[in-house]
């Protein structure tokens, strides 16, 4: 198990955070624990999939990302964005207009990401024709499941296909693009505008590979404000033809929703979003319940991109505009014109993963075998002391994580309130000495205010 350091997007705001456990309940690798009344980060067990960003009720989770002024350090400057991106705005809002102000902000290329979806998906079915003894093969789309995996269901590593997705391939074009005009690769900047918290890790930090073809990442609620913000300026000016502005085909606009990438492959495909629903699907598959499945994607959010943690608006909306996206390049019977196939040869030896995708270890119990063993009997004989009730009052999510702590020197068996409560009534310890455990979880202030509250 790999103990390496990874990047995370998502950062605790210690002096905005009350400690209301919202984040520690629903985050789905355990990685948050409240300590002196506020929530603390496991970064070996974060996979920056942005379930808590959502659930905090005082917005003391925020996103770390690049500031909009880094673009300017490179002299040729590339903006990638996901379909989703479009999806945002209101009806009237034409492609050409965004992709027009994304002009006048300084980008000398706009592209959409998902013009590489036909390059990814002939990959992926040659690379699934190719190792076929590796079924069920899971996409790597979502960078937020592929470190899922290697933190939770490190066996099921060798199934993820090993090839980048339309971000990187997406830049990877776009800067060969460049460089086949005679433009030096250093003074070439290519961005993206991000709709989660995971592909801003996958940046910082990728997966399989040394760095990521991305320069730099934009949130995309920031890009939609700063785009929505220069369209009311410039409603009364005349748009500018954008160069190489294209209008996406209908399978690419669907890749990045439920069942989009799932339906360019034969077999029996599972389309499955959210990330607990995920976690139960990977499961039966870790426990082989799930036979003869040919294919999985699997995507972290709820209604997948749409519903991303960076995404401006309602993700039942956002689907809906895609949806008359495709209505409206039928009606108008499009032709999208995409260079890409040109560079086919090119991509093909650029997207394969070169490194390995380790598993990463949440928490070693010990680099011995039998001493791990042991601490394993030992969780167990804790959990029969425990109510198993899950109720988080001790700092921990559950009564199992609870555990865990313990047998690694993290907690005492004492922060279980219950225990508490016994060890007080027996007389092994003094209401006073109860009170200072609850202290060193939830905060002294917590405990005075409520005392000043009886008072």
């Amino acid at each position: 198990m790999e103990g390496e350091a990874f990047y995370h997007a998502l950062k605790i705001t210690e002096a905005a955070c009350t400690g209301c456990t919202h984040c520690m309940h629903v985050c789905p690798t355990s990685a948050l624990r409240i300590r002196n009344g506020k929530a603390v980060l496991n970064e070996a067990a974060c996979i920056d999939c942005g379930v808590c960003l959502k659930s905090c009720p005082q917005r003391a989770i925020i996103v770390e990302q690049d500031d909009f002024n880094k673009i300017f350090q490179f002299k040729y400057r590339v903006i990638l964005i996901p379909t989703v991106l479009m999806g945002q705005f209101p009806e009237e809002v034409t492609e050409e207009q965004i992709f027009s102000e994304l002009h006048n902000m300084g980008f000398h290329y706009v592209m959409e990401v998902d013009k590489a979806t036909g390059i990814i998906a002939d990959e992926t079915r040659e690379y699934m024709k190719k190792n076929a003894h590796l079924k069920p093969f899971i996409s790597s789309s979502c960078p937020a499941i592929v470190r899922l995996i290697q933190v939770r269901f490190p066996s099921l590593i060798k199934h993820i296909i090993r090839l980048k997705q339309v971000m990187d391939t997406a830049a990877i074009y776009a800067r060969k693009k460049f460089i086949d005009q005679g433009i030096p690769e250093a003074d070439i900047g290519v961005f993206f505008v991000t709709q989660c918290a995971a592909k801003i890790a996958a940046i910082k930090s990728p997966v399989g590979e040394d760095r990521s073809s991305v320069d730099g990442v934009v949130n995309m609620d920031f890009m939609y404000n700063k785009i929505l913000l220069a369209l009311k300026k410039n409603k009364d000016k005349a748009v500018v033809p954008v160069p190489e502005q294209y209008h996406l085909p209908p399978e690419s606009i669907n890749w990045t929703l439920t069942g989009g990438e799932a339906s360019h492959y034969d077999g029996r495909c599972l389309c499955i979003d959210e990330i607990h629903n995920v976690i139960e699907i990977l499961e039966k598959l870790e426990n082989d319940e799930l036979p003869e499945i040919d294919f999985l994607e699997l995507r972290a959010c709820d209604h997948s991109c749409a519903g991303g943690v960076l995404t401006a608006n309602n993700r039942f909306l956002t689907i809906e505009r895609l949806h008359k996206r495709i209505d409206i390049y039928r009606k108008n019977n499009y032709v999208t014109v995409n260079k890409m196939p040109l560079y086919r040869d090119f991509l093909h030896d650029q997207i394969q993963l070169t490194g390995e995708i380790h598993p990463r270890s949440i928490e070693k119990l010990d680099e011995n075998r039998l001493v791990a063993m042991e601490k394993m009997q030992k969780i167990t004989r804790i959990l029969e002391v425990l109510p198993r009730i899950d109720c988080g009052a001790c700092g921990a999510p559950s009564c199992e994580a609870l555990a865990k702590d313990i047998v690694q020197g993290k907690a005492k068996l004492d922060q279980c309130i219950f225990r508490q409560k016994i060890l007080t009534e027996n007389g092994q310890i003094t209401p006073k000495e109860s009170t200072e455990l609850l202290a060193k979880i939830w905060g002294k202030d917590k405990l005075n205010k409520n005392k000043k509250d009886k008072e």
